[in-house]
């Protein structure tokens, strides 16, 4: 697949791909005979999951680090699933405060519902 195709499957631009292979999050893209970009699907799974990651709030240092890992083989298995369980964490801290927010909101929200109807 071109890039086109994959940044409308993967849903970032054609620029930020380019910038992911740029940084190193890409390594290896293959050319066609026209020198056009094209995507396997290993490269689309991967960019759904550097996607997955950024959407999560790993920063792109982080991401590198994980490819750069990823890069060197299953003798870095440990280190790349000590990178995510820390990720996790961050993760599921934030998702708890996002929860407080929204349960705070629910209280108000419910609160102005009691209020207008009194």
């Amino acid at each position: 697949m071109n890039i086109r195709e994959i940044s409308g499957l993967v849903g970032v631009s054609a620029h930020t791909l380019r910038y992911y292979e740029k940084i190193g999050l890409l390594k290896e893209v293959r050319r066609n005979s026209s020198g056009h970009r094209f995507y396997t699907s290993r490269d689309l799974e991967w960019v759904k999951f550097i996607v997955r990651l950024k959407e999560t709030g790993m920063q792109l240092e982080k991401i590198t680090a994980y490819a750069d890992l990823r890069e060197l083989g299953d003798s870095t298995l440990q280190q790349r699933q000590k990178l995510l369980e820390e990720h996790r964490i961050r993760l599921n801290s934030v998702i708890e405060s996002q929860l407080n927010h929204l349960k705070a909101l629910d209280q108000k929200i419910t609160y102005y519902k009691e209020k207008i109807s009194s």
